[in-house]
């Protein structure tokens, strides 16, 4: 059973990072079903309970053309995690893995992404499927799922050289 804030055997903590002002914003507010992270899902399925991002103003406006799409990337602060785990042991038996593979909400800049579904949008407001946070998480971004947008600009000449 996962316990909240528990260090457990084989993982490494340190030093949480000097906060420097990167600039962030929160754009708006997140509403889930889901007030702990003991009930909260891994994984956000796109077949799951119906969630809404709010969007405070002025960005609200930003929504303007968001309904010609299906599928959302949201980008939201997971504010209510450790940022200090360098090694996890998300089975809980004994081994740890780094931070950076795994899709942990502990991480030293807890940024979560999730792919939704839009099923509507009323004003302001996005009615989802597809989170995995916990209720009044702030939201950082929103942007069209990359799977299914189609870039404005042609291509350009060494878009896709790798340069080896």
């Amino acid at each position: 059973m996962v316990r909240e804030n528990e260090i457990r055997r084989a993982e490494v903590a340190v030093a949480p990072p000097v906060a420097e002002d990167a600039g962030l914003a929160f754009i708006g507010c997140i509403g889930t079903p889901w007030t702990s992270r003991l009930l909260c899902p891994r994984q956000g399925r796109l077949d799951g309970p119906d969630c809404r991002i709010e969007l405070f103003a002025p960005w609200d406006e930003g929504l303007d053309g968001i309904e010609a799409y299906e599928r959302l990337e949201v980008l939201y602060w997971l504010h209510e995690s450790r940022r200090d785990l360098v090694r996890q042991s998300p089975r809980n038996d004994g081994s740890a893995r780094g931070v950076f593979s795994l899709r942990s909400p502990v991480r030293p800049n807890p940024i979560g992404t999730s792919v939704v579904g839009l099923l509507r949008r009323e004003g302001n407001m996005l009615i989802v499927r597809g989170l995995d946070c916990l209720d009044g998480t702030p939201l950082l971004d929103l942007k069209p799922d990359r799977t299914s947008f189609t870039p404005l600009a042609p291509p350009q000449p060494g878009d896709f050289e790798t340069g080896a």
